[in-house]
């Protein structure tokens, strides 16, 4: 599905400056109809520049013609949108350069003498050609947020935004768009210039001012003078063993490294361009063995954001930073004249990761055993509220937490003291859309994989002295680990009759108008899984299959034998089975199957139009993969559970097998985000922008992961 091009060169000379001979440039071209997507790096900036051009073959009614240029630096960017000025159907793209052949170059200008903000105007210029008159009809400048508020969020735009953006002519017979943000001092700048004998740029007074292009080549400039970051290159970013992955899987590589910065890794670009804490943590667990260590190493780049961002009041670690222009908008909400960074702390999931991540890398390498008191030691720096506080106190703030919100449960074994959504909020995992967890409360992956696999970590942490307050908890966090993995799981726990079970996917089937086969035909017993969440409609079960049991797999060696046995059965199941019976398809395997809920309310918010629906996610697929290799290869270690013994060890291989031919067979969709199917004589991946406002990123943190994540002989 993505066609991928890269070119690796050396800059020569960029505007306002020019490149040591060291300072290597890396171009990535990654296209998925109807976005091409061009990725330019050096030792001055990063820019990932995107192209909208719908044709009359593009099956996409959301997307329209757009040139859109996104930074990493202050997660922010600028977007115009463009409209034919008759009623063709626009076509636009990049052209090459005539001077060097490039499709980007890099912009660098020193700021003027007595600039009232010193940083260089920096970004990204090209040439954009158009096949008919168009119109720039609407710009967007400053926060990436605004950006994908407006693309996701039915067309939001923000008048305090908008209004302050000026429109001009550049030059002679150019036009250009410029906002100065929030903070009074910072600009993004985007303007065009006539090339190559085209028309000059017209500006079309009005309510909203536009520019006029005829047809032909403009060149255009995407400039903004906010601090950069120091990105790792992607020697850098790799330990010495996986330096070879530098040539061998090289637009991998360029991907990680674009997302890759000193101080934090990124999600994903183009709308998940900042830290992000679950995304960080679960790509470092899943890539920790090929990332680089040490003092300016990736691994300590995502564990030192994590812990920047713990909220010091109560430990909660950070889902999502607000900086640069989204800062000060958010500040501004509320009365206050303020750009400093803050943090959103509504995610439920967070905090338990933080405390393995820990463990694998300060307890269980060498080098994070020889890192762990000078990095614990350092003071944060990041949020105002936590300057001067020690690493390892705001640590030991988020294991303090962990500990007082699972006693509970521990002393009752009830339901209603397993981790909860916060009050208030319809979110708080990464299934993390209003439908996500189809109204549920309670979320199967945290309760069942992660709160306890946290737990153990607490005590292996203190058990090596990280957390001096707390010696007990080497003991106590055990404890608590052994309850929550032998006691949580029940649960969740769904059983459907094979009668019962025929019925309701042969009634989905029809509720949802499915254009592929029922395969009623191999259920041949009960079907049993674990339901997405608890409290959902009327209090009940989300009966919806899915694969969060990868948490469990990855996260946990379960000792509760029966419990064992039956949880990797019913997965391997949920692998083998096609949908709408399981989970498995030609395109991989659905994050979710609400064949068996027996409610189409509940069904209709898990479409192959829905963000966590019936689509496929990458690092889902990776994290079980991972996960049954982990299970599997504890049958060849001393104390071998008792599954290896029995004709399930074979069942789970077949599985494990069946997956990686999947993965094998997609390998063109999984370094981006989500994709989503089509039924033609099977089902074919197809963008999920395809048939909704989301975006999938082009390049995804966690979807990287398969370059440490590899097919096992187990």
């Amino acid at each position: 599905m993505a066609t991928i091009l890269v070119l690796w060169c050396l800059l020569a000379a960029s505007v306002g400056c020019t490149l040591a001979a060291d300072c290597p440039a890396s171009r990535l071209h990654l296209t998925e109809a109807p976005y091409q997507n061009y990725f330019l790096s050096d030792c001055i900036t990063s820019s990932h520049v995107i192209v909208t051009s719908p044709d009359a073959n593009t099956n996409n009614s959301n997307a329209k013609p757009r040139l859109l240029v996104a930074w990493p630096a202050g997660n922010s960017g600028a977007a115009a949108y463009f409209e034919a000025e008759n009623n063709e159907t626009l076509g636009l793209h990049l052209e090459s350069s005539t001077t060097d052949g490039e499709v980007l170059e890099t912009v660098n200008e020193p700021a003027p003498d007595g600039a009232k903000n010193e940083n260089a105007r920096v970004g990204v210029k090209g040439l954009i050609r158009f096949n008919t008159p168009a119109l720039l009809t609407l710009p967007i400048l400053g926060s990436i947020r605004s950006i994908r508020d407006y693309s996701e969020g039915g067309g939001i735009l923000s008048p305090d935004v908008q209004n302050a953006v000026v429109t001009e002519k550049f030059g002679s017979d150019g036009g250009q768009f410029y906002r100065t943000w929030f903070d009074g001092v910072t600009t993004t700048w985007i303007d065009f210039t006539p090339a190559s004998g085209a028309e000059a740029v017209q500006i079309i007074t009005g309510d909203k001012w536009k520019l006029r292009f005829g047809t032909g080549t403009y060149a255009f400039r995407a400039t903004f003078n906010y601090p950069q970051s120091d990105q790792l290159s992607a020697s850098e970013v790799l330990n010495n063993a996986s330096q070879g992955l530098v040539k061998e899987s090289v637009e991998l590589i360029t991907s990680l490294s674009f997302l890759s910065y000193s101080n934090k890794l990124l999600a994903g670009s183009w709308r998940f361009l900042t830290y992000f804490g679950r995304d960080s943590m679960l790509s470092a667990l899943l890539m920790q063995n090929i990332l680089s260590q040490g003092e300016g190493g990736a691994l300590e780049a995502i564990i030192g954001a994590v812990i920047e961002r713990i909220n010091n009041t109560d430990g909660t670690v950070c889902h999502e930073e607000n900086l640069g222009d989204y800062a000060s908008f958010l500040a501004r909400q509320k009365g206050i004249d303020s750009s400093a960074p803050a943090c959103d702390y509504k995610m439920v999931d967070t905090d338990f990761l933080l405390p393995v991540l820990m463990r694998d890398y300060f307890i269980n390498t060498d080098t994070g055993r020889s890192r762990a008191a000078p990095f614990l030691t350092k003071k944060a720096t990041f949020l105002e509220e936590n300057a001067g506080v020690a690493y390892c106190e705001l640590a030991q703030r988020t294991a303090e937490k962990i500990m007082n919100t699972t006693a509970p449960f521990v002393s009752s074994h009830v339901a209603s003291n397993l981790i909860h959504l916060k009050d208030g909020e319809s979110v708080g995992e990464w299934r993390d859309s209003g439908s996500g967890l189809g109204g549920g409360r309670i979320p199967y992956d945290v309760n069942t994989a992660l709160v306890p696999a946290g737990l153990r970590a607490i005590a292996t942490l203190s058990q090596a002295g990280i957390f001096p307050d707390h010696p007990e908890w080497a003991d106590t966090a055990d404890k608590y680990a052994q309850v929550w993995e032998d006691e949580t799981l029940r649960f969740f726990e769904v059983s459907v009759s094979q009668s019962d079970a025929q019925q309701l996917v042969e009634q989905y089937v029809s509720d949802a108008a499915l254009a592929g086969p029922p395969n009623t035909d191999q259920i041949t017993g009960n079907i049993t899984f674990y339901s997405l969440a608890l409290g959902g409609v009327n209090n009940k079960p989300v009966r919806v299959m899915n694969t969060d049991d990868c948490f469990r797999h990855f996260l946990l060696n379960t000792t509760d034998q029966d419990q064992l046995s039956l949880f990797l059965d019913q997965t391997a199941d949920h692998i083998l089975q096609n949908f709408p019976v399981g989970l498995s398809t030609d395109v991989g395997l659905f994050v979710a199957n609400p064949a068996y809920a027996g409610d189409k309310s509940i069904s209709d918010q898990f479409k192959n139009s829905d963000y966590h629906g019936t689509v496929v996610w990458s690092w889902q697929l990776a994290m079980m993969a991972a996960g049954l290799g982990r299970q599997l290869a504890r049958c060849d270690a001393d104390g071998a559970p008792d599954f290896c013994n029995t004709d399930l060890r074979s069942k789970a291989r077949d599985a494990y097998k069946a997956l990686w031919d999947k993965i094998d067979k997609n390998r063109a969709q999984l370094s981006g985000e989500v994709w989503s199917w089509e039924y033609n004589n099977g089902y074919q991946p197809v963008p999920l922008s395809a048939f909704s406002t989301t975006e999938s990123d082009i390049i995804q943190l966690w979807s990287l992961t398969f370059l440490a994540v590899h097919e096992e002989d187990v």
